[in-house]
Order: structure tokens, then C-alpha cells, then sequence
């Protein structure tokens, strides 16, 4: 296993650790203006399943003994820088709204800047997600792990987008022109 692919896991675990300052912050900012959680029991099989992705990535490149194929590794990096981006651009879309529970401060409108005004493309950070889940592992061969995590994040998103929905939608509508819902 290469050193550099460990340093790239070990830099994309601290940056979900960046993300968890973040959603602490903005929940306690939402939950003093009324914020509302919703769907805690699927929170923790999320964080779960994403600690073992990264787990997944330097656990199967050691043991199994990956090879980085540069035809593969390269274009998996590309597409996962490209999935860091879109989710930060979501986080600075969202703002004080954005956090890694479904939290919605009643009152306050939908989004309607960044990727989304892109009314096609309605959970883009979940776009993000997925496309991390698969390219992070497959920088370095690690197929299993890819294969694994998108099979469980595609049933865990069924369930977390169902939640966001009727947290959406519990919001009273107005004209969205500033702060967003999550």
C-alpha cells in the first residue's frame, strides 16, 4: 500500500472530522431558533458506514494487497476531489441550515442557490457521497470496499432522503431568497 493513498484516507477522515465541528455548530445554531431533528435512529448506522469506508480503503489495499493502476487510480482521484468540491459547495450553499442530521428550523425558506438552484439534482450532497464512496476506495484497487459501501449507502440513502422529505415538508413554504432548510 502506498503511503501517499494512506496520507489521501487519513486527510479525507480529517476532513470529516472539519465537517463534524461544522454540523455541531449549526445544530446548536438551529436547535435555539427551534430547529426540529428528525430520523435519529438512521444517524448512527451513517456514521458507522462511513468510518468504514475509509477503514474499508486501507484495511482491503493491505490485506489483499491492491496494486495502484494509474489507468483506474488516476481518474478515481479525479472524480474524488470532485465529489470534496460539490460537498463543500453544499455546505456553503446550506450554511447555518447544512449539518450531517436532518435538522429544519421551522419559518426559514428552501435553498435555492449553489447546486441548489439545480431543481433536477435535489440532494446533490448525496451525490457527493456516493460518488466518494466508490472513486475513494478504487484510487487503490480497493473494489470490495467500493462495491460494499455503495450497496449499503444506496439502502441508507432510500431511508435518510425519505426523512429529509418530510422534514422539507414540514416547513412553511415561503419565497426562498436567503437562509436555507436542510
Amino acid at each position: 500500500m502506498s503511503t501517499w493513498y494512506v496520507l489521501l484516507v487519513l486527510l479525507v477522515g480529517a476532513e470529516r472530522l472539519a465537517e463534524l465541528v461544522v454540523a455541531r455548530g449549526n445544530a446548536r445554531w438551529s436547535l435555539a431558533r427551534g430547529g426540529r431533528v428528525f430520523g435519529r435512529g438512521h444517524y448512527p448506522w451513517m456514521v458507522a458506514l462511513h468510518t468504514g469506508l475509509l477503514a474499508g480503503c486501507l484495511l482491503e489495499t493491505w490485506l489483499a494487497d491492491r496494486p495502484f493502476v494509474p489507468a483506474l487510480g488516476l481518474p478515481m482521484l479525479a472524480l474524488a476531489v470532485a465529489a470534496q468540491a460539490l460537498r463543500w459547495w453544499c455546505i456553503t450553499a446550506l450554511g447555518r441550515q447544512w449539518n450531517t442530521e436532518v435538522i429544519v428550523v421551522p419559518g426559514l425558506p428552501l435553498v435555492t442557490r449553489g447546486p441548489y438552484r439545480l431543481r433536477w439534482l435535489r440532494h446533490p450532497n448525496y451525490v457527493a457521497v456516493a460518488v466518494e464512496g466508490a472513486a475513494l476506495p478504487l484510487i487503490h484497487g480497493a473494489w470490495v470496499t467500493a462495491l460494499v459501501f455503495t450497496v449499503l449507502n444506496a439502502a441508507l440513502m432510500v431511508v435518510r432522503i425519505r426523512c429529509e422529505e418530510t422534514a422539507l415538508a414540514s416547513l412553511t413554504r415561503t419565497p426562498a431568497t436567503g437562509e436555507a432548510a436542510a
